[in-house]
């Protein structure tokens, strides 16, 4: 088959779904697959990486980002003629997977519609809680995004939905699927539940088994001597939490209640507030900003911490690191009750608080209790069978059978 992913980012810019389509595209090829993917071209530093791959089709864009990592496809004529050029050299296409749920989307429902092709939707996101975290008139944008949605599908069946809000712009782009399909249980039922698509294929984004089995191979037996090793990898911006998390290790700390090293993985709009965060508490001598590291050694600094932490809530889709962490036996530490029991084994939950000061202090004390487990030698295990499960080669096989449903 030959598989068109339309992604609403570059695959080699920094997120997860970006690692996840990266990672498929290498899989669907090894099982014998022709892949492209469609998406805006790069303007950041690192735009030239993989610029010569006759896999990535880019489109003219438009830079989102102060730093140029992000960039945006206006959907149009323009644009549609773009892809029909960029695919002249490729052989025809079978299916197209739509793997973003904005503007990529939009161009690859359109060339489905063109063509007469199948559609694969992976939603990967939550628009509702993500705007709500992110933006000061969530409601307006979102009336906003359905408007857009209404306009670029303008003669295909998501164009006649005129609901406003996130789920309704949801199901308006999956009146074009095929098949759905989504990266947990507990999102694959929430889009069940709001009327997205019927019913919704769980295939969790996996980890790429090659990293696996290197990163494995070299982890040392037991625990380096010290003090407690947190690592917080993700996006530095509001709905991650990264500032309440580094408030809540200046409370754990203090009076040392808990002897830990820090390291937060990642960049973002957040990241100067988070360094003067840790300067005015106290803690920067305990905290290490990074930076975004190339996947494997994102993976290396997974497997050598006693424990990961992520702390968003109600926004993650799947919490692809808590999974990857799991693989090397690294416990999380967990503030969204979703991805516990999608994790199963292996977590400390943070308890249930409204308020984000309330919030900030269960999170302290759960770093307290995991910080003492983790020395006594008590630290929850997760699961090994997810080692098997979580491989990418597991997910892909799992995605070719729904496309092969999809065209048949």
């Amino acid at each position: 088959m030959h598989i068109v992913i339309f992604a609403d980012q570059h695959a080699e810019a920094l997120g997860g779904a970006q690692v996840t389509v990266r990672l498929q595209r290498r899989f669907l090829e090894r099982a014998g697959h022709t892949v492209s993917v469609v998406a805006p071209r790069r303007y950041g530093p690192r735009r030239r990486v993989n610029g010569d791959d006759p896999a990535y089709l880019d489109l003219p864009g438009i830079p989102l980002t102060p730093d140029r990592e992000y960039s945006l496809t206006w959907p149009g004529r323009h644009a549609d003629d773009a892809v029909d050029r960029a695919l002249l050299n490729r052989p025809a296409a079978d299916l197209v997977h739509v793997q973003g749920e904005f503007w990529g989307a939009f161009l690859g429902y359109r060339f489905a519609a063109r063509r007469g092709l199948p559609v694969v939707h992976t939603m990967h996101s939550r628009i509702d809680a993500g705007l709500e975290a992110t933006t000061p008139f969530p409601h307006l944008i979102v009336r906003g995004l359905n408007g857009w949605r209404r306009r670029a599908l303008r003669g295909l069946r998501g164009a006649a939905d005129t609901g406003v809000d996130a789920w309704a712009y949801l199901r308006a782009l999956a009146r074009g699927a095929t098949a759905v399909t989504a990266p947990s249980g507990h999102y694959a039922r929430r889009l069940e539940a709001n009327g997205v698509f019927d019913h919704v294929d769980v295939i969790w984004n996996g980890i790429d088994d090659d990293a696996l089995d290197r990163v494995a191979g070299r982890r040392p037996a037991g625990r380096r001597p010290g003090p407690v090793r947190l690592v917080w990898l993700g996006r530095l911006s509001p709905e991650k939490r990264p500032l309440p998390f580094l408030e809540a290790v200046a409370e754990a700390v203090s009076e040392n209640d808990l002897d830990c090293e820090v390291e937060v993985i990642g960049g973002g709009v957040q990241l100067a507030a988070a360094n003067r965060l840790a300067e005015r508490r106290g803690i920067a001598a305990r905290v290490r900003f990074t930076g975004t590291l190339p996947y494997e050694e994102a993976l290396k600094r997974m497997a050598d911490a006693d424990a990961l932490v992520q702390t968003s809530i109600g926004f993650e889709t799947q919490g692809m690191t808590v999974f990857e962490a799991a693989c090397f036996g690294t416990p999380a530490i967990l503030c969204d009750p979703d991805i516990a029991r999608e994790v199963g084994a292996g977590h400390w939950l943070v308890g249930q608080r409204t308020d984000e000061a309330a919030r900030i202090q269960a999170l302290a004390r759960t770093l307290r209790r995991a910080g003492g487990d983790i020395e006594e030698g008590i630290a929850p295990r997760p699961d090994p069978v997810l080692t098997s499960r979580f491989r990418q080669s597991a997910s892909t096989a799992a995605m070719i059978d729904v496309y092969r449903r999809a065209t048949s």
